[in-house]
Order: C-alpha cells, then sequence, then structure tokens
C-alpha cells in the first residue's frame, strides 16, 4: 500500500506527482470540453467548421475552447497542483502587457514579412482586398469574429503546451542530479514536440510542417521560459494565426475556411510549395521556418533589452515548488 502511495503521490510537496496531474488536467479540461459540446448538441448547435459555417458557429467555437482551458486550469491548479493561477504565467503588471503587445508585433510582422517575400518573387496573386463572403454582415463584423477565435484558440493552446506542461514537466524533470535550468530545457522541447505532433491530425498535415511546428514551439516557448510569463506567447501565437488568415489569406496549419470566409487581401498562390507550404500554409514552408528561427532571434534580443536576461539565463523558478505551493 505504501508503494502504491509513493507511486501516486508526492509526500514532500503534499500533492499528487506530476505525471497524474498532467493526466487530470486533461481529464477535467475533456469532461467541461465534451459537456459543453453535448449541452449545445441537445440545444440543437453543430459545431460544424466549413467556409458556409455561420458567425455564431464560429463564436461559439472560440469560447468552447477557451472556457474548458480555463476551468481546468483553476480547478486543477488550484486544489491538484496547489498553485494560484498567476503562477502559470499570469503575473498582470506593465511588462506583461508590453512584453503581450510586442508578441502581437512580433507575430504581425513575420507574416507580413513572408507575404512581402512571396509577392515580390511573383509567388502570390492578389484576387481581392477586403474579402468577405457573400449573404454575411459587412466586412469588420466576421474579422473582428475571427480575432476572436483566434484568441481563444492561443489562449487556450499557451495556457497547456507552455504554461501548464512546461512549468509542471520541469518540477518532474528535475531530479538529483540535474539542474533546474537543465529540466527547464528539457521540458521546453518536450513539449514543443508535443505542439508539432499535435498538429498531424490537421488537414494536409506533412512531415516538414510537423517539424516547422515543433521549431514553432521553441519559438512560442522562448518568451516563457527566460520570464517565466505567458505574455510573449499568447501575443505572438494570436498575430500568427489572425495575420495568416485574416489579414493575408494564407491557409493556418492546414485550415483554408477562415481566409475563406473574411480576409483583407485575398490570394492565390503559385509558388513552390517547398518554400509557401502550399495548402497546410506558411508553417508546412521554408520561407515560415526560416520567419520562426527569426521570432527566436528578436525576442531573445528584446528579453534582453527590457529585461537584461540572457539566452542562459533560464527562468529556474519554473522547475521550482516550495515558494508558490498553496498550503
Amino acid at each position: 500500500m505504501r508503494i502504491i502511495k509513493t507511486i501516486f503521490w508526492n509526500s514532500a510537496q503534499s500533492r499528487i506527482r506530476t505525471g497524474f496531474r498532467i493526466l487530470l488536467v486533461l481529464a477535467v479540461y475533456m469532461f467541461f470540453y465534451k459537456g459543453y459540446l453535448f449541452l449545445l448538441t441537445h440545444a440543437g448547435i453543430l459545431l460544424y467548421y466549413s467556409s458556409q459555417s455561420s458567425l455564431w458557429t464560429f463564436l461559439i467555437a472560440g469560447s468552447v475552447r477557451l472556457l474548458p482551458s480555463l476551468i481546468a486550469l483553476w480547478i486543477v491548479g488550484r486544489f491538484i497542483d496547489r498553485r494560484k493561477v498567476r503562477g502559470f504565467g499570469f503575473h498582470f503588471n506593465k511588462n506583461w502587457w508590453i512584453d503581450f503587445c510586442f508578441g502581437l508585433g512580433l507575430g504581425g510582422l513575420l507574416i507580413s514579412l513572408i507575404f512581402m517575400v512571396e509577392v515580390s518573387l511573383g509567388w502570390i496573386s492578389i484576387s481581392d482586398i477586403f474579402y468577405s463572403r457573400s449573404n454575411q454582415p459587412p466586412f469588420i463584423v466576421p474579422f473582428l469574429v475571427f480575432l476572436y477565435v483566434f484568441s481563444c484558440t492561443s489562449i487556450s493552446e499557451e495556457l497547456f503546451a507552455r504554461g501548464y506542461l512546461i512549468k509542471n514537466l520541469a518540477e518532474g524533470f528535475k531530479i538529483k542530479n540535474m539542474s533546474a535550468k537543465a529540466s527547464v530545457i528539457i521540458a521546453w522541447c518536450f513539449t514543443s514536440i508535443i505542439f508539432g505532433l499535435a498538429h498531424l491530425g490537421n488537414p494536409n498535415a506533412t512531415f516538414i510542417g510537423t517539424i516547422n511546428l515543433i521549431i514553432a514551439g521553441l519559438t512560442l516557448g522562448t518568451g516563457f521560459i527566460l520570464t517565466g510569463e505567458l505574455a510573449i506567447p499568447i501575443g505572438l501565437h494570436i498575430a500568427w494565426n489572425f495575420f495568416q488568415a485574416n489579414v493575408f489569406g494564407f491557409p493556418v496549419s492546414g485550415l483554408s475556411y477562415p481566409a475563406e470566409i473574411v480576409t483583407m487581401i485575398k490570394i492565390d498562390q503559385i509558388g513552390p510549395e517547398m518554400w509557401t507550404g502550399g495548402v497546410f500554409g506558411p508553417e508546412a514552408g521554408l520561407l515560415g521556418l526560416l520567419a520562426m528561427l527569426l521570432g527566436f532571434f528578436i525576442t531573445l534580443m528584446w528579453i534582453r533589452i527590457r529585461r537584461g536576461i540572457k539566452f542562459r539565463e533560464i527562468h529556474a523558478p519554473l522547475a521550482s515548488t516550495p515558494d508558490t505551493i498553496i498550503h
């Protein structure tokens, strides 16, 4: 009995061990996510995503992604992890919001560079501007709807892929002979691999796209492992997806319907798929990879200038528990 307890329970921290905490947060998330879908289905609402879906479908879809994530994080964070939610990267202050705005600007910049390179090389033809699907409200309405949708999706993914998983895995990997910084780096790499593999089920997924998304996971996680805050990852993720689909008309990780519904610039891609990513979007092309690497180095420069933190100065407290455990 004592052995079984040791497997599941960390006596020193008075809480369930890392692996089981991660399984629990996923279980709680799926409980509320599936429950939400069950209630919607019985209310006659089916969430089917296509270029013909109503805007209400996407508004509801954004809430379905975000609300269960927030609920799961609060419940498991407070009662299982025994840590306050802000410990996952939400110490809201002036610096947090400045970093968030930087992330937004960086995401928009990187996609803009991809677009400008493809246009200059003749790999894109512009077929329309301020495009909006017929039989729907004026351009600004669906445009803002997708800003909301991508915000919800990006926040949800960053909560788990960076905020919760890196924090918990860094604690779990920190064994006797391993430094806190080393355990954070391992968690950062491990969660980036999970992030890339999680997109394998997307339409038109490719091996190159998966590798690129692993690199994207590393880029997104850089701000978190250096500052301990999710401001930069969330801002970067939101802007990358939104500019990609609804500003420049690219597919987003294989999903084409956002740009088919509304986009500032409607395009046709005619360039080499190896560079553009083709129907999967820039994440599967060499231009996307170069943009992600550029984003990584710009993030390093920003954090060095703003906070005086070098890359080797990993945020070690991500792997520690004594100061954050709620007793």
